[in-house]
C-alpha cells in the first residue's frame, strides 16, 4: 500500500495545526505544518494585513509540493497543514498522484473569530480572516472529507481517523 499524505485543510482559526500535529501523532506519523514554508515576504504581508494573492501562494505551494515528493521518494507517510483554500491549488497539490487525501476543517465565523482572538505569536493578522473566507472555494465530498469544528481535538481526530479508515477499506 502506497503511503497517504493527508492534508488538513481550511482558514486560519480552523485548527489545521492543532488537527493536523495531533493527527499527526495518533498515526504515528510525521507533521509539517505548511506555515513554516511561507517565503518572508508571504509571511510579512500576512503580518501587515495585506492579503496573498495567487502570484504570492505558487512559490509557496510549490515548496509545499517539493516536501510531498522529497516523502514520496523516501516511502513516508505525511501529514500536513495548508489553507487549499482554492480547487486549483487543491488541484496543484494533489499533482495527479491517488495517495493525497484532504481533510476540510470547517467552523462558524463565529468560532473562527473568536479563535483569532485568543491566538497569540502568529504571523497571521486576524483581519484577513474575511478576505480568507471570500477566497474559500469549499471542497467537494468527493475532493475533501469535511469535518465540522467545535468539539475536543482528540474527538475530531478520532473522526478523521474514522473517515480515513473507512476510506481506505473502500
Amino acid at each position: 500500500m502506497v503511503p497517504m499524505i493527508i492534508i488538513v485543510m481550511g482558514v486560519s482559526g480552523s485548527g489545521k495545526s492543532t488537527i493536523g500535529e495531533g493527527l499527526a501523532t495518533r498515526l504515528g506519523q510525521p507533521f509539517i505544518d505548511g506555515d513554516s514554508l511561507h517565503p518572508a515576504a508571504n509571511r510579512e504581508k500576512m503580518a501587515h494585513g495585506i492579503p496573498l494573492d495567487d502570484t504570492d501562494r505558487q512559490p509557496w505551494l510549490e515548496a509545499i509540493v517539493a516536501t510531498m515528493d522529497e516523502h514520496r521518494e523516501r516511502g513516508e507517510a505525511l501529514v500536513l497543514a495548508c489553507s487549499a483554500l482554492k480547487r486549483r491549488y487543491r488541484d496543484f497539490l494533489r499533482g495527479g498522484h491517488d495517495d493525497v487525501r484532504f481533510v476540510y476543517l470547517h467552523a462558524s465565523h463565529a468560532l473562527l473569530v473568536e479563535r483569532l482572538g485568543h491566538r497569540s505569536g502568529h504571523f497571521f493578522d486576524p483581519s484577513l480572516l474575511d478576505s480568507q473566507l471570500a477566497t474559500l472555494e469549499e471542497p467537494s465530498a468527493e475532493e475533501a472529507f469535511r469535518v465540522e469544528v467545535g468539539s475536543t481535538p482528540a474527538e475530531t481526530i478520532e473522526r478523521i481517523v474514522r473517515a480515513l479508515v473507512c476510506a481506505v477499506e473502500e
